[in-house]
Order: C-alpha cells, then sequence, then structure tokens
C-alpha cells in the first residue's frame, strides 16, 4: 500500500500538530481516513505514541464509536499569530543589578 503525499492527508499539516492536540482532531476522522494517517506515520515518522493513539482511535471505531462532527482543522490553537512588526523583544531595561556589598559572587577575583 503506498502512502499519500503530506499535503493529500486528512490533517492538514500532521507531522506539525503537537501530539497534545492530535487526539481532539482524530476524533473527527473515519477509519479510512485514520489508516491514511497511520501508513503515512509507519513510513515517515514512525512516532509510537502517535501510532498508538491513531491505532486506539481506529480500534474505537472498529467497535462501533462514532466520529464526532466538526471539522478536524477548525480549530488550530497552536499556531502562533505573527508579532507585529513595531513589537520588539526586550524593549524596555530591566533593572539595574548591583553586586552584593561583599563582592560579585560568580567573579572569582573578588573576595567573598
Amino acid at each position: 500500500m503506498s502512502t499519500p503525499p503530506q499535503g493529500a492527508l486528512p490533517l492538514p499539516d500532521f507531522d506539525h500538530i503537537p501530539f497534545g492536540s492530535l487526539a481532539a482532531r482524530v476524533r473527527s476522522l473515519d477509519i479510512q481516513q485514520l489508516e491514511q494517517l497511520i501508513g503515512y506515520e509507519r513510513n515517515h515518522g514512525q512516532r509510537i505514541l502517535v501510532l498508538e493513539l491513531l491505532e486506539h482511535r481506529r480500534d474505537e471505531l472498529r467497535e462501533g464509536a462514532e466520529p464526532t462532527s466538526g471539522s478536524p482543522d477548525a480549530m488550530k490553537p497552536e499556531v502562533a499569530g505573527s508579532p507585529d512588526s513595531d513589537a520588539s523583544v526586550g524593549a524596555e531595561p530591566g533593572p539595574a543589578v548591583n553586586p552584593p556589598a561583599h563582592g560579585d559572587p560568580t567573579n572569582p577575583a573578588q573576595p567573598r
């Protein structure tokens, strides 16, 4: 059985979905779609936890569970928006750091 290219998979950007989000995403897939992902994962990523998750969900469907409604790519909390071009991290300086009166503990040349 040949595996589909990543762009033809039922979950867009499957390789980059964090494991914590994957369980919710696969709940809307049917057995055929899960088989596609299992085949792809076996031939590409071989991530044991991902394979176990996909196979467990496939087994649930075989035992009578139904796919949930909704789109597998409807909610993407792990995708961060692009930052504003005006915002810069660390623009404000932090408080001044003064070494303790008895010397700088990180400098071996100063007494402690």
